[in-house]
């Protein structure tokens, strides 16, 4: 009996790691040419993972769009996008009526290509949708229903990214924005990153995204994520809570208990069953103003240097903002490197990277794994 479920368990785990790696694809592929998105492209993939919604708050001509676009064609599935506006009717984002069920008496939504048929969506200027529009919306993102007249249907929807320049300050738009559990907020590209900009955005319009995942991927993550042992961090997880309450920064308790479907998500991904303090800092994206994430991070300093991630490297980076979770970027960095042929162009970038990890870590604190790399670095500008 034992042998069976070991067998079961190591099954499961294989299948976990595969599906994993398979997303971890799919988020490269769709990020190759954008900067400075990685981490609202791996944001996407945890809400995926842990069945919750994303918020994306910044100025206009920030690649919103073209990072959800590009994550949807990675990973295939049914998509729907819309740009909303003052005058948006809901027949545009659900469909008409159906107007030969209307002749015979019956209210019907005819919904094909629409948003009740989306497995991944996309909803830009969300805030701008009428009341009528918002309460749909309500009960599709919540319950993954939609019901208008008779029309009652179960929704296919995987994830949906909402995106609006600013937070709403109307009380009703607040609480709406409330049911999305994950806010990014992101910023223009910095003048230091100009370069990186044009040439990735004039190679990435030459090059299609190719899908290198599909939602049954997701489906084997989604089965997961509910086994997770999280025993082992719900005192830290409230600890956090705690302190965050003490500096004013306030989580709705359907916020707080729902913050551990995003730990439990990062747990499966990084191919655990036991959540870690490693896995806190989803944590700092529940949080729902840029204000109140800026101060959690050093609020909860302490906590968030165990964070580190093994396939998501720039959405820990950016809610840590310390060492350890720039951990996995590094190992993955050099080990391509180390992988290059080309010894000649690859000098300025290693020295680059070296500069990097003696920057963050110092001889008693360098990890293992990243010490050896460090070493086999060195020895390639030796070499040279």
């Amino acid at each position: 009996m034992n042998t069976t479920v070991n067998e079961a368990n190591a099954r499961l785990k294989v299948a976990i790691s595969e599906a994993a790696q398979r997303l971890r694809n799919a988020m490269r592929e769709a990020t190759t040419g954008l900067i400075d998105r990685d981490h609202l492209a791996e944001l996407m993939i945890l809400a995926a993972v842990a069945q919750e919604h994303v918020l994306v708050i910044g100025p206009p001509g920030t690649a919103k769009s073209a990072v959800v676009r590009r994550v949807a064609q990675s990973l295939g599935g049914q998509y729907f996008e819309y740009l909303l506006g003052r005058f948006t009717e809901p027949a545009e984002l659900f469909g008409p009526v159906n107007l030969n069920k209307l002749r015979e008496g019956t209210v019907e939504t005819d919904i094909a290509g629409m948003l009740p048929e989306a497995e991944i969506a996309f909803l830009d200027e969300v805030f701008l949708g009428s009341t009528a529009i918002l309460n749909s919306l309500l009960g599709l993102l919540n319950e993954r229903q939609f019901r208008r007249g008779h029309t009652r249907i179960r929704c296919p929807l995987r994830i949906c990214v909402g995106a609006a320049n600013d937070l709403p300050e109307d009380e009703g738009l607040a609480a709406f924005a409330d049911r999305f559990l994950l806010h990014v907020f992101i910023d223009s590209v910095p003048d230091a990153k100009l370069e990186d900009l044009l040439e990735g955005g004039w190679q990435m319009n030459r090059r299609q995204v190719s899908t290198c995942a599909d939602l049954a991927s997701l489906d084997v993550l989604n089965r997961a994520g509910p086994l997770v042992d999280m025993n082992a961090i719900r005192s830290d997880l409230a600890q956090a809570i705690r302190q965050l309450r003490q500096a004013n920064i306030s989580l709705s308790d359907r916020r707080i208990v729902k913050a551990q479907q995003l730990i439990a998500a990062a747990t499966v991904l990084a191919g655990r069953q036991i959540a870690s303090k490693a896995d806190l800092w989803p944590l700092i994206y529940v949080i729902p103003t840029a204000m109140g994430q800026r101060n959690a991070r050093e609020i909860l300093r302490d906590t968030l240097a165990h964070a580190q991630h093994p396939l998501l490297h720039a959405v820990v980076e950016v809610a840590s903002q310390q060492p350890m979770a720039r951990l996995g970027r590094l190992l993955e960095t050099a080990d391509q490197l180390l992988a290059e042929t080309d010894a000649v162009n690859k000098v300025k970038p290693v020295e680059a990277l070296l500069r990097e990890i003696d920057a963050n870590f110092d001889q008693s604190s360098l990890p293992d794994a990243l010490q050896e790399r460090r070493q086999q670095l060195m020895g390639l500008l030796e070499a040279n």
